[in-house]
């Protein structure tokens, strides 16, 4: 998934980065309220990730002017105020869900995976096709009964491919949910990620490239 963290504290944002990559979403990270309503007025976004108490523009307005675009990305709220009038605000504003801090950061993790398939028309948790079995919550790969070891970024497309039940999947599609906002379009990534992965699912060969559209698994 392409996941926004907005976070004032770099330390704190910087964590949250590295947890959510480590989970194989690709993450943009902004330390306020203006640069958030900026990216997302830009890039689409599965979830974002929001703390409440932010500069420049408060997280409260932040999800207002979202709710009011008619923005789909789901918002887990981050705040350190545990009251429920807190909370009950927050979700009032349009908020999805709601972390109060201190947190563990498996929680928050757990929280932006169910976000995020709320964002997407439903699909079962474990994808299966063309004897590929891809487990998200174990990030587990098998093809016909054999392991396959992949990287973050041949799992999430993989996953991305899966999902698309037989439809092409365009390299731009790719590149915007298993990438973050530093990867360049033009250094071919997307088709070198592709390249490996065909490898390593072996053969007969079952990611197709479909001519002036992108790639698929019929």
């Amino acid at each position: 998934m392409r996941v926004l963290v907005v976070e004032d504290e770099p330390m704190l944002a910087g964590a949250i980065a590295e947890w959510l990559r480590e989970e194989t979403h690709a993450v943009d990270v902004v330390h306020d309220g203006a640069a958030a309503l900026e990216r997302i007025g830009v890039n689409d976004y599965d979830v974002i990730v929001l703390d409440r108490d932010l500069p420049a523009v408060h997280g409260d307005e932040v999800c207002r002017r979202m709710t009011e675009s008619g923005a789909v990305a789901r918002v887990l709220m981050l705040t350190a105020a545990a009251e429920i009038a807190d909370r009950v605000d927050g979700l009032g504003l349009g908020a999805d869900d709601y972390l109060t801090k201190p947190f563990a950061f498996p929680e928050l993790a757990a929280r932006v995976q169910a976000l995020g398939r709320r964002s997407r028309p439903a699909t079962p948790p474990v994808l299966r096709r063309a004897g590929i079995t891809l487990d998200p919550a174990r990030r587990e790969v098998f093809r016909e009964g054999r392991y396959v070891p992949l990287s973050r970024k041949e799992f999430a497309v993989l996953a991305e491919l899966l999902r698309a039940n037989g439809a092409p999947v365009s390299a731009e599609h790719l590149l915007e949910k298993a990438w973050d906002e530093h990867a360049d379009p033009f250094t071919g990534a997307v088709r070198l990620a592709v390249l490996k992965l065909r490898r390593k699912l072996g053969g007969p060969p079952v990611v197709e490239t479909v001519t002036g559209v992108g790639y698929r698994i019929p």
